[in-house]
């Protein structure tokens, strides 16, 4: 098996190179969550000079920042940034103090701040710019609004005594991640979460992905437990980093090596480069047979053995499911297995719903995925829709029904399966109705 071949873009040397295997208790990750050991790079990531520059990237959400030199820990460092003086608003300063380190990675760092003059805990991602280019990632969080993707605040640039520039973007502060809720419940005695919060927090995941495949026509490219936030009081579900986010254009081509290897799928193994959001699919298919499970589906080692694990389970693709994921891939060397069965992948208690969901999602094929929305709909989440239901904790569901722009194009059947009857009574003369009806 060892000598499965790769896709013609794709090696297992360079997938070692940019993605080192994670250590044995943290699957392959970019945010490394850190305690007191990031201190010291992140006091001098934060060593901000006194001075900063405007970049090229005039809009009325930029600002320049002056920073006032804290104790050279993380804690105490205060970062003043002025806003507005645009269109006759006034000018105001705003300042931050930054508290912790949540997150350090290849991109730069992600801290916990709490502004001054409001008391609002607030995250600021700090990336170095490039001067010559936009920053992508900025670009595409001015696009989105929805309760289920991490929402941008400010932004502002700072420099370094060194003359680099970084840019800050300020986002809400959202304090759990769905890796350390599930590492949590692996770590407890029920092994696995209770299937209400599957249903609430995929559901959320789905309707996030829903959104931003089409309203701002956005593919995450990184769907994976840690860059789904999680609100502990009341269950709220963001989408967060959208580092690797790109709004993908038909055809455009697009790097294949992408993705967090459990969570990578399968047509980016073979070096697609004219992919589709479908990734984002079989990405939250993972996330929720993860869920599910208790630990990852498909947790290869590298390139070549993610591939190994996705077939135990799926089988050998077809010639034709190969042609799907990548029309120029021509090696068809592959040892024949058949499928694994779904009903034996998961406990003999398991809803068939859930498995239902499951195989509808992690299909070789991108075209025969389901989509979002139509995930949504599934009744695997069919609890989710019952006007009596509460979370455990005796307290109501957060909002789960409020669509928007994203239900223009959905059939008026889809519609109808995605919102309750008992919320379009209370909503009659608001609910969004499809185009033509």
């Amino acid at each position: 098996m060892a000598s499965l071949p790769l896709g013609p873009q794709q090696h297992q040397q360079q997938h070692l190179l940019h993605n080192p295997p994670p250590p044995p208790d943290h699957p392959h990750h970019h945010l490394h969550h850190h305690h007191d050991q990031g201190a010291g790079a992140a006091a001098a990531a934060l060593k901000l000079a006194s001075q900063s520059r405007r970049s090229d990237m005039d809009s009325d959400k930029e600002m320049s920042a002056a920073v006032v030199e804290g104790n050279g820990a993380v804690t105490g460092h205060i970062i003043s940034t002025t806003i507005g003086g645009k269109n006759g608003e006034p000018k105001r300063t705003i300042s931050y103090m930054a508290e912790r380190v949540v997150g350090t990675g290849s991109f730069g760092i992600v801290f916990q701040a709490k502004c001054l003059e409001t008391g609002e805990t607030v995250a600021i991602k700090k990336v170095l710019q490039d001067r010559r280019y936009k920053n992508r990632e900025l670009q595409l969080m001015r696009l989105m609004n929805h309760p289920n993707v991490i929402s941008l605040k400010h932004c502002f640039f700072s420099t370094t005594t060194r003359d680099e520039l970084f840019l800050n973007l300020v986002m809400e502060y959202v304090p759990e991640t769905l890796y350390k809720v599930l590492r949590h419940y692996s770590n407890s005695n029920e092994r696995t979460m209770p299937l209400i919060y599957v249903k609430l927090y995929t559901y959320q995941i789905f309707r996030g992905l829903a959104y931003i495949h089409s309203v701002p026509g956005v593919c995450h490219r990184d769907v994976k437990p840690q860059n789904v936030l999680v609100d502990p009081l009341n269950h709220q579900v963001k989408l967060c980093d959208f580092g690797s986010a790109k709004v993908l254009i038909r055809g455009e081509t697009n790097i294949s090596y992408i993705c967090s290897r459990y969570y990578r799928a399968p047509e980016l193994i073979f070096g697609a480069t004219e992919y589709t959001t479908s990734i984002d699919i079989w990405s939250a298919g993972c996330v929720l047979a993860e869920l599910l499970l208790g630990q990852p589906l498909f947790p290869g080692e590298n390139a070549v053995d993610q591939l190994v694990e996705i077939i135990k389970v799926l089988g050998t693709p077809t010639r034709e499911e190969i042609r799907c994921m990548n029309p120029n891939y021509t090696d068809f060397r592959f040892p024949q297995i058949k499928a694994h069965p779904w009903h034996k992948v998961f406990h003999k208690r398991m809803p068939p719903e859930a498995i239902d969901l499951t195989s509808r999602l992690l299909q070789y094929s991108p075209s025969l995925r389901c989509t979002a929305l139509e995930a949504c709909a599934h009744p695997f989440f069919d609890d989710l829709r019952d006007p009596h239901v509460r979370l455990p904790n005796n307290r109501p569901l957060p909002t789960l029904f409020d669509f928007k722009q994203e239900l223009s194009g959905a059939s008026p059947e889809l519609i109808n399966r995605l919102i309750p009857e008992h919320v379009r009574r209370q909503t009659t003369g608001h609910c969004p109705h499809p185009a033509g009806t």
